[in-house]
C-alpha cells in the first residue's frame, strides 16, 4: 500500500526545542479524543499537530512570522528565487527580510518564503529578534540543507485548521476543545518573542488551562517551581526525558521535562 502523502507531511521548519519527540507519548492521550478539536497556543514548528493529524485545529502562536508562514502555506506557498546554503546570500536576505519587516509588509509572500529561508540556514533552527524588532539569528554553517520550494501539498492537510495570532489568553477555546500547550520554558533563555515570558506568564498560562473544562496537556521544564505550580492546580504530573537540550555552551545533555494532565 502506498503511503498518503499528506499523512507523512513533516514539519517544514527547524524549530529549536521542537516536540516531535513527544508525539509517541502524546498519542496514547489524544487516541480517545480524536473527535474533538486540537488547541495548541503556542503552536511552535507544529511537530506535535502533524504527528497528531486532527481533523479540526486552532494553531495560535505570538509570533506573527511564524503565523504568517502558515496562512501563506494554507494558500499553498512556493518559492520561486535561488535559496543557497551560503553565508553571503544568507545576510543579503536577512537584511531583505528585515527591510520588509520594517516598511509594513510582514504579512506578504515574500516575508513567508524569505521567514523559511532563514529558519533553514540559520543557526540551529533559532528564532530571534534585535529589540528593533529585526531579525537577528546568525548563519548557520550546515553543509548541506535540502530546501523546500513548492508547499502545496500542506495546503490540503491545513484546509480545516485556523492559524491564530496573539496571546494564550485570547485564544476562544470551546469547553471540548483538546488542549495541548508547549509554552516558551521556565529556563533563562525566554526571548522566543518580543516581550519575552516570564514567570508571570507561566503561572497565567498554568490558571487559565487549569479552568478549562476539556482535556488539556501542558508541558514544560522540569524546574521545582513548576512542578508544584502544576501539582497545585490539580494537574497530574509526569516527567519526560527530553532527547536533548539546546545551549548556548553547546551543551545536549538530556533534560528533564514535565507533562501536566486534566480530564483525561
Amino acid at each position: 500500500m502506498v503511503a498518503d502523502p499528506v499523512a507523512t507531511l513533516r514539519p517544514p521548519l527547524k524549530w529549536a526545542g521542537g516536540k516531535r519527540w513527544q508525539v509517541p507519548h502524546l498519542r496514547p492521550l489524544w487516541a480517545a479524543h480524536t473527535h474533538r478539536r486540537l488547541v495548541e497556543p503556542f503552536c511552535g514548528g507544529l511537530a506535535v499537530t502533524l504527528g497528531l493529524m486532527p481533523s479540526a485545529a486552532v494553531l495560535n502562536d505570538a509570533n506573527p512570522h511564524l503565523v504568517n508562514f502558515y496562512r501563506w502555506l494554507q494558500k499553498g506557498l512556493r518559492i520561486d528565487w535561488p535559496m543557497e546554503n551560503d553565508e553571503a546570500s544568507f545576510y543579503r536576505l536577512r537584511e531583505r527580510f528585515n527591510a520588509i519587516l520594517a516598511s509594513g509588509r510582514a504579512n506578504t509572500k515574500e516575508a513567508a518564503g524569505l521567514f523559511y529561508y532563514l529558519n533553514r540556514t540559520g543557526y540551529n533552527g533559532l528564532c530571534r529578534f534585535n529589540s528593533r524588532g529585526g531579525f537577528n539569528v546568525p548563519f548557520g554553517r550546515y553543509r548541506t540543507i535540502n530546501y523546500t520550494r513548492d508547499f502545496t501539498p500542506y495546503r490540503e492537510l491545513m484546509a480545516s485548521w485556523t492559524f491564530t495570532l496573539g496571546d494564550i489568553a485570547d485564544v476562544n477555546l470551546e469547553p471540548g476543545d483538546f488542549v495541548y500547550a508547549d509554552p516558551p520554558y521556565d529556563v533563562e533563555f525566554t526571548q522566543y518573542s518580543q516581550g519575552g515570558f516570564d514567570w508571570d506568564d507561566q503561572q497565567r498560562t498554568a490558571e487559565l488551562l487549569a479552568r478549562h473544562r476539556g482535556p488539556v496537556v501542558l508541558v514544560n521544564q522540569a524546574t521545582d517551581r513548576v512542578e508544584r505550580l502544576y501539582r497545585k492546580l490539580g494537574f497530574t504530573v509526569n516527567h519526560l526525558a527530553a532527547p536533548r537540550r539546546i545551549s548556548c555552551t553547546g551543551d545536549r545533555t538530556p533534560a528533564q521535562e514535565v507533562i501536566g494532565m486534566r480530564n483525561l
